[in-house]
């Protein structure tokens, strides 16, 4: 099976954009075969990545399935994937959200009514976030990184609500800003560093070998391009106000992809390229993410309390978990690494779940006002269970997925890395239990105005169905995560400490002495 070794990531990666291209070639009338090649090309490339899980070493935190080939060689830019502990999770989520999303939309498409082009930016969209996740070369990374944001301009453009074309071109504007200066600091790294490359695995070694040769100011100005490329697509506060517009107004697909994968390439990024490369200037940015971190987190828990919209109060929420990632990566610390990529991992489950469900209220409904909303427990109680099971995992419940992450964070949060101030993010600490505390406040508040009381009055004679079977079908695994991974944190801890240590061991301590 070396073969599989060799091929499996371009497979999975390109598999996707394959089936984009023959559903071009579908005309648009033969809808139900459209829908076909779409599903069978999202599980394909699914079923790759399960045979990537059962070929994988669980001992190794290494790079595996490594493949590096010249690619523009006129740049020094070469094609070079691989997954290691960090990127594994996240490359299996993306590929189990786009199955989950075609399912779902089955018998759920938005208008205009297009499976066709809807499937072909579905598809082209899991090429860019598959191959951003297994890029370790800087301009393959910048390729995909940007080639997820024109689907994701038309899904909303095209699908979206009444105020569709203003999310979108915001949407657009924010993310093509910061890929901007995070290209301008991708080409003075490749300038500054010694040799001359954009190979992250060669830009990360020895504690950074750009870091080596590259003057403390000009790293913190580097540093300052790639946070903002970023930190935009995170988003982190104050850069977050396109993420609230473009969930409300996106398709219920396209708001499940976005909060689900597209957020994490930000965090993501910091993860893989930002704090290995230059972890010195990581090191006097640390205090200050930690501080958009908790303001985002206190913010968005805030925002939440203020909203009528049910979509919106979902979008801000992730204004805050996000909030609780970046200060675990803030940290530095081991911890904070492992806590930061375990709530992506858990975010992405569970508010991907919550998106899906306000699409599927929505649908029976006709409303996301959520005071013309509620009685979902007595009408349509099976999809009502849901929703509160879901709600209470995005408030930190223990046993359910989102607590472990966050609260290890926190953890994190009071032995930051050597020479940050203790005092300073013990505090960061106290302010992100205090927004645990309104997290449960604007979700309490939620599940009382749509799950509870009474149906209202202009619905009261009307018949709404419950779940069905392509719900059932799409949902169904992100339960069983939700419960599965705030049972079994090891389940993620497990795969990515045995990356997270030794970069830290071989990166962090050798660059700031522990």
């Amino acid at each position: 099976m070396d073969w599989f070794d060799s091929w499996a990531l371009s497979l999975a990666v390109f598999i996707p954009v394959v089936g984009a291209l023959v559903i071009l070639a579908i005309p648009k009338a033969r809808e139900y075969q459209i829908k076909v090649v779409g599903l069978v090309a999202s599980i394909a490339a699914l079923i790759v990545g399960i045979g990537i899980l059962s070929r994988w070493n669980w001992d190794d935190g290494g790079y595996q399935f490594e493949v590096n080939k010249g690619w523009l060689s006129a740049i020094r830019s070469n094609y070079h994937i691989a997954l290691d502990g960090i990127s594994l999770p996240l490359f299996i989520l993306t590929l189990v959200i786009v199955v989950l999303c075609i399912i779902y939309s089955w018998n759920h498409w938005p208008e205009p009514r297009s499976p066709k082009m809807l499937l072909f930016l579905i598809l082209l969209l899991e090429t860019g976030m598959l191959g951003t996740f297994v890029s370790l070369d800087l301009i393959l990374f910048f390729v995909f990184f940007e080639v997820t944001l024109l689907p994701m301009y038309f899904i909303i453009g095209i699908w979206g609500g009444e105020q569709r074309i203003y999310a979108s071109i915001k949407f657009f504007l924010f993310t093509l800003f910061g890929s901007a200066f995070m290209l301008v600091g991708f080409l003075a790294l490749f300038f500054l560093s010694e040799p001359h490359t954009f190979d992250i695995v060669e830009l990360s070694a020895n504690g950074g070998a750009a870091a080596a040769v590259i003057s403390s100011t000009a790293g913190l100005w580097i540093f300052a391009g790639l946070f903002l490329g970023f930190a935009i697509k995170v988003p982190m506060f104050p850069l977050h106000t396109w993420l609230p517009d473009a969930h409300t107004q996106a398709p219920t697909v396209g708001s499940v992809i976005l909060a689900a994968i597209l957020l994490k390439l930000g965090t993501y990024g910091f993860v893989r390229i930002a704090l290995p490369i230059l972890p010195q200037a990581a090191h006097s940015w640390a205090p200050w993410i930690g501080l958009l971190a908790v303001i985002g987190i206190i913010y968005g828990s805030l925002c939440c309390l203020a909203q009528t919209d049910l979509k919106r109060l979902i979008a801000f929420s992730s204004v805050g978990h996000m909030g609780f990632v970046m200060l675990g990566i803030a940290t530095l610390t081991p911890v904070g690494i492992n806590a930061a990529i375990f709530g992506m991992i858990a975010h992405g489950v569970v508010t991907g779940m919550l998106f899906f469900v306000a699409g599927s209220i929505h649908e029976r409904y006709h409303t996301r006002d959520m005071s013309r909303l509620g009685g979902m427990l007595s009408s349509i109680p099976r999809m009502g269970g849901v929703f509160v099971l879901v709600a209470f995992a995005s408030l930190g419940l223990p046993a359910l997925a989102g607590f472990p992450g966050e609260f290890t964070s926190m953890l994190a949060s009071f032995e930051p890395a050597g020479g940050l101030s203790q005092s300073l993010f013990r505090g960061f600490m106290i302010a992100a239990a205090v927004g645990t505390v309104l997290t449960a406040g604007y979700m309490l508040y939620m599940l009382q105005r749509v799950a509870q009381g009474e149906v209202p009055g202009e619905y009261a004679g009307h018949h709404l169905h419950d779940i069905e079977a392509p719900e059932y079908v799409s949902w169904t695994p992100l339960i069983v995560l939700t419960v599965a991974l705030g049972i079994f944190p090891s389940l993620v801890f497990n795969v990515t400490n045995s990356s997270v240590v030794p970069m830290f061991e071989q990166i962090f301590h050798h660059a700031i002495g522990g």
